[in-house]
């Protein structure tokens, strides 16, 4: 039995049935070189664990014989192989008296001294496992330990064992949440800013240490993964730290000074490591932290502490907060649009429509965040959704002023900060014509606010404790209601857009057309300005294309615009051909005749040349108004004139009275002579009557026919015809109805083929004049 006892059976049968389970592990004190630690736990033989019958029957018989066995004072030794056999540590470990009788359990409850190994190898050991390069740890364990068997000295036993530890047996970094953070001012007058946080970690272990009050750096990523920045510093207090016993850690940091390189942007980036951090909190992913190791502030603690943990970096995520519901409101007022630069090359920044405002924007603070923010500057680069679908983009990448008014929280609610900025010529990038053009449609014909959803990456200078910081990209989404322009009753067309226009002139021709100018007034319904720089559009006479009008360089604001310059090129034939040339004519014909003839304003691909999308979408919504009256002077000593009461059968088809091209009339029956009174409508040019062929009525009944083809000048303002030659209808009613008034008036109609002439421009028209008050004379 005693040779079982010293041979390589008993350490089989040792190594196989001995079995300890741990029920207590706690840190008594800190030594000079180590920490003294107490170990309890239950040791038990159980041979049913040897796999030998023969070693598993000996060993049972030789314990049973010895009972129990006891150890001297022990040095274990532990390496790990795989890192050149460096020495994690060594335990001196006294001596213990155990019963090794299959079945029997000895509680054990003893002391050690734990002293650490080489720190620089285990900090590679520490930052290798922290960093998960670790898919497995293989720890060897040696020692001898001298045994004795009741009076029996069994000498000292060489014991070498190695555990290996892979998987989900590895120890894991404790999960942690974090139950509560406060941002705020640094105390006691200090610059910078402070936070406090309450940490729960979960704690699956069963020991039990006392963690003295430990200070760390805190860190995060710079332009490389290899680039650390610190920006500040946390403490937590003296930690009682319980077995499988949660544990609630409340830490205090600060940062006093923000480095350079923290907000300095990287190279080959438009962003700084603060922008990046940032950036990825307010999107809801999780940040990253990094925790150095270590400093301990109270002076009792051993040094050996410090400089075993020195330099180890844990990292650490820190979960992020979706900011997506950020803006509360977001409001523009002295909204004002300027039109692209009409040649600016297409697709440049000068060929975008630009808007000015007044923006106002109500953010939420998060709960967090406890201390003065003033935001002295903001940018954006901002996509504008309308029913899910991108419309354009607002590009603001040039810093704007803004000032900022802190809102506190009412109640339960959330404390508010409303930023305010000016912003200037900020270019808008239309994408989607077709749904640009649903939203104009909205606006003009719609009574409800037409919402457009604003997804922003937004930069802001802030003033904070810590000065002033920029920060970019920042994830920012919005709902912008935009009143309609048709939001009051009855107002939801497009006649209030109408211009009145008045004051034409011709100041240029061609063989085939006349270029014009008027002068407009228009009402803008809208709150919203505008800068037009040139516009061009179509005009058109049942909806044939007939000319373009132009204006530059105009301002228009909410309310009444007046004296707006239109230039207008009249050229039926360039434009629409020969169906042109003739609508041209026709619409001409009734014009000077009096009749209530309108035309058509529609904008084309060509309206802002740089924006040929924005033209298209506008010419979905053309705009009729009726052609300006004739407004030539009034002639004071004419009784008959088209403003005498008694003509009331002298009106168009919606009632209004008619100006008349011949005002007046003085027939000479023995020369068979006609004179004209002639009202021109134009104040600054002469026109000619080339050709006339003119057949002058009585109550339907033909009175003589003028046909003449010398041309004839008709000044600006009222001016007579020459005499013109009547050949008489002799034996008609006409006739003799003018007879009977020799030497009084009598109402006749007149209808004619005249060839008009201004300039290089001639045209064939024909005229109808009624109720002209014609006197008769011999």
């Amino acid at each position: 039995m005693l040779g079982f006892l010293a041979s390589a059976g008993i350490e089989e049968y040792a190594m196989q049935a001995a079995d300890f389970k741990p029920t207590k592990l706690s840190l008594d004190s800190l030594t000079a070189d180590g920490v003294k630690v107490q170990v309890e736990g239950d040791f038990t033989m159980d041979a049913s664990k040897v796999h030998k019958q023969s070693v598993r029957n000996l060993g049972r018989f030789g314990t049973w014989i010895a009972s129990e066995v006891e150890t001297g004072s022990s040095e274990v030794d532990v390496y790990m192989p795989e890192y050149d056999n460096i020495l994690v540590g060594r335990a001196l470990i006294p001596g213990i008296k155990v019963s090794i009788r299959n079945g029997h359990t000895t509680h054990i409850s003893f002391f050690a001294d734990l002293k650490p190994g080489p720190f620089d190898q285990l900090r590679n050991v520490a930052n290798d496992w922290i960093d998960g390069r670790l898919g497995q740890i293989r720890l060897k364990g040696k020692a001898q330990v001298p045994l004795k068997s009741g009076l029996l000295h069994l000498g000292k036993q060489t014991i070498e064992e190695s555990l290996v530890f892979k998987g989900h047996d590895l120890p894991t970094l404790p999960r942690y949440n974090i139950t509560k953070l406060n941002l705020r001012e640094a105390y006691d007058g200090h610059k910078g800013m402070g936070a406090d946080a309450s940490i729960v970690v979960t704690n699956d272990f069963p020991f039990r240490l006392d963690v003295p009050p430990v200070s760390v750096d805190v860190l995060v990523d710079g332009c490389t993964q290899s680039d650390h920045i610190t920006v500040g510093t946390a403490e937590s207090q003296k930690l009682e730290i319980k077995p499988n016993t949660d544990l609630e850690v409340n830490v205090t940091g600060k940062v006093e000074k923000l480095p350079e390189s923290l907000t300095q942007v990287c190279p080959d980036s438009a962003k700084s490591p603060l922008d990046a951090f940032i950036g990825d909190y307010m999107q809801g992913q999780d940040a990253t932290l990094y925790i150095k190791c270590c400093k301990f502030p109270d002076p009792s603690t051993p040094k050996w502490a410090g400089d075993l943990l020195k330099d180890i970096t844990v990292k650490v995520p820190f979960a992020g907060r979706d900011m997506g519901n950020l803006i509360k409101n977001f409001t523009m007022a002295n909204v004002h649009f300027s039109l692209p630069d009409p040649f600016a090359d297409e697709g440049s920044p000068d060929a975008s429509p630009k808007i000015s405002a007044v923006v106002k924007v109500n953010i939420g603070l998060p709960h967090e965040m406890n201390f003065p923010l003033d935001v002295s500057r903001v940018r954006a680069d901002s996509d504008i959704y309308y029913q899910g679908k991108i419309l354009g983009k607002l590009d603001l990448k040039k810093w704007q002023h803004a000032n900022s008014t802190r809102i506190d929280a009412q109640e339960k609610g959330e404390s508010t900060l409303l930023v305010e900025s000016d912003i200037e010529n900020a270019p808008i990038d239309i994408v989607d014509n077709d749904l640009f053009s649903e939203v104009v449609q909205a606006l003009i014909f719609g009574r409800r606010p037409v919402m457009m959803d604003i997804k922003a990456k937004v930069g802001v200078k802030v003033d904070t404790p810590l000065g002033e910081l920029a920060v970019k990209d920042i994830p920012a989404e919005g709902v912008v209601p935009v009143k309609p322009i048709g939001s009051h009753k009855g107002s939801n067309d497009v006649s209030k857009f109408a211009p009145k226009i008045g004051n034409l002139s011709i100041i240029d021709t061609s063989p085939t057309s006349l270029i014009l100018q008027a002068h407009a007034n228009i009402t803008n319904p809208t709150n919203y300005s505008a800068t037009v720089p040139y516009f061009n559009i179509n005009v058109l006479v049942n909806e044939t294309v007939v000319g373009q009008a132009m204006v530059k360089d105009v301002d228009v604001h909410p309310g009444n615009n007046t004296d707006i310059v239109v230039t207008v090129v009249w050229d039926p034939f360039t434009y629409g051909g020969k169906a042109g040339k003739t609508i041209g004519s026709e619409f001409l014909s009734q014009y000077i005749s009096g009749y209530n003839v309108s035309f058509t304003f529609q904008a084309h691909n060509k309206t802002i040349p740089s924006q040929p999308g924005l033209g298209e979408v506008l010419s979905h919504f053309p705009i009729t108004i009726p052609a300006p009256s004739l407004s030539g002077p009034k002639d004071p000593d004419d009784p008959d004139g088209p403003d005498d009461p008694d003509d009331g059968d002298d009106r168009d088809d919606s009632g209004r009275k008619r100006s008349h091209f011949i005002r007046s009339a003085t027939m000479h029956i023995i020369s068979s002579t006609a004179l004209f009174t002639l009202a021109s409508p134009f104040h600054s040019t002469t026109m000619y009557i080339t050709a006339l062929n003119a057949t002058a009525y009585h109550d339907g009944h033909p009175a003589g026919v003028i046909n003449y083809d010398i041309p004839f000048a008709v000044p600006p303002g009222l001016s007579e015809s020459p005499r013109l030659p009547v050949d008489w209808s002799l034996s008609s009613i006409g006739y003799d109805a003018i007879r009977k008034a020799l030497g009084g008036t009598l109402k006749l109609k007149a209808f004619a083929n005249v060839g008009v002439q201004v300039g290089e421009w001639t045209e064939r028209i024909w005229y109808q004049g009624g109720s002209i008050g014609a006197h008769v004379r011999l």
